[in-house]
C-alpha cells in the first residue's frame, strides 16, 4: 500500500511555503494561542507542536480553533495512537522522529500527510518504498549535516527533505540552500525563556528576521 498522492502533494506544498517550520513545546496550555499568534504576526503559519508535554494536545487544539491563520502539525509522533490523535485534532500533518512500520501502515492507510525522520539510506528506502518521497532528516546535524543530506541525494534524487536538529539561525540558510532541502525545523524561533515570560514580541521579531532572510 502507497500513500495516495495527494496527501504527499499536501505535505510538500505545505513545507515548500513554509521554509521554516517552529517546533513547539509548550509547557502550558495558556501560552499556546498568544505563541502561535506571535509566530503568524512574524509571517510564520506552519507550527509543529510536539508531544513533549502534558499540554501538548489540548495546546495544538486551541491553536486550531483559535488561530485560524495557522497550519498546525502535530510532532514528535511515536506510534499509531499518537498518529491518530495528530488526525482526530484535526492537524494538518504529523512529523515522527523516525519511521517503524505501524506509523507508515497507518498514515499510508488514512491518506494523511505525514513526515517520517530518516538519518541512513536503509531508513529511507523503507520509508520511499510507501511512496513517499519528503521525509525529515534527523538528526541533520550529528547524521552528517550537509555532506550527509549531499551524498543521499545522488542515489535519491527525488526525495526531499525537512532537516531538523542543530539547526539554528545561524545556519538555516545555508541548509536552505540545498536542492533537496524544501523547509528546515527547529527550535530557534521559541526560545523557552521568552515563551515562559511571555515575550511574544521578540517572538515575531525573531520571526521576521527568519522570512527576511528567506526573502534574500
Amino acid at each position: 500500500m502507497k500513500l495516495p498522492a495527494d496527501g504527499r502533494q499536501a505535505l510538500l506544498e505545505m513545507l515548500s511555503a513554509a521554509r521554516v517550520i517552529p517546533v513547539l513545546t509548550i509547557a502550558r496550555v495558556e501560552h499556546a494561542v498568544p505563541l502561535a499568534r506571535a509566530l503568524v504576526a512574524g509571517g510564520v503559519r506552519t507550527l509543529e507542536v510536539t508531544l513533549r508535554t502534558p499540554v501538548a494536545a489540548d495546546a495544538a487544539k486551541r491553536i486550531i480553533a483559535e488561530v485560524p491563520d495557522a497550519i498546525v502539525g502535530i510532532g514528535t509522533v511515536l506510534d499509531r495512537d499518537d498518529l491518530g490523535a495528530a488526525i482526530s485534532l484535526g492537524a494538518k500533518f504529523a512529523v515522527s522522529p523516525g519511521a517503524t512500520p505501524d506509523l507508515l501502515e497507518v498514515a499510508v492507510g488514512a491518506g494523511f500527510p505525514f513526515l517520517p525522520g530518516v538519518a541512513t539510506a536503509s531508513e529511507l528506502m523503507v520509508v520511499q518504498s510507501t511512496g513517499l518521497t519528503t521525509m525529515k532528516f534527523f538528526p541533520a546535524e550529528p547524521a552528517g549535516g550537509i555532506p550527509m543530506l549531499r551524498a543521499l541525494a545522488g542515489p535519491f534524487p527525488d526525495v526531499r527533505f525537512c532537516p531538523t536538529g542543530g539547526i539554528g539561525e545561524a545556519n538555516a540558510a545555508q541548509w536552505l540552500a540545498e536542492p533537496n532541502v524544501v523547509a528546515v525545523g527547529g527550535s530557534w524561533l521559541t526560545p523557552a525563556s521568552e515563551i515562559e515570560a511571555g515575550n511574544w514580541g521578540a517572538i515575531t521579531a525573531r520571526a521576521q528576521r527568519a522570512m527576511r532572510m528567506l526573502a534574500g
